[in-house]
């Protein structure tokens, strides 16, 4: 696959693609797991894998900064390591219920960082291929989708 602009890291702007998408694709899974179960099982695995994502974040992160890219290609990185550290902290490691009853202390920094997060890993793209921007559109839909389905059933 060749880029359409000659963007380098080429690889990099690939990794966080892959990234976004995979975290739009997981925590749709997340949210509809919700619904016939009314439990955040599935999700709590599911943000062990969004945790370990942190780790190719990291090298593109590394790889972009080396090559001294445009802020739009290493913000994104930036905020879902951001997000990651807040989600291990509130989620892992204190183990804080934000979500029922609403802690708007809580609950707002972590869909900031996460929707954030999304949307910057994602922009990029649009310039680089539009093809695969179009395939984060359709994931960042799913999400949304699935998030939608899950609070009309009230466990969103």
């Amino acid at each position: 696959m060749q880029a359409q602009s000659g963007f380098e890291p080429w690889w990099a702007a690939l990794t966080i693609w892959g990234v976004v998408n995979a975290v739009n694709l997981l925590q749709a899974v997340g949210f509809l797991s919700r619904v016939p179960t009314g439990s955040m099982t599935v999700n709590h695995l599911l943000g062990r894998v969004m945790i370990a994502l942190a780790i190719p974040s990291t090298g593109a992160l590394v790889a972009f900064v080396r090559a001294r890219a445009s802020w739009l290609h290493w913000v994104g990185p930036v905020v879902y390591l951001a997000f990651v550290a807040f989600m291990v902290g509130v989620e892992y490691v204190w183990r804080v219920e934000f979500r029922s009853p609403m802690r708007y202390e809580i609950l707002v920094p972590y869909l900031v960082l996460f929707f954030g997060s999304i949307v910057l890993m994602g922009l990029p793209m649009f310039r680089l291929n539009r093809q695969l921007w179009l395939v984060t559109v359709a994931t960042a839909v799913l999400l949304l989708g699935a998030m939608g389905v899950a609070m009309r059933k009230g466990v969103g």
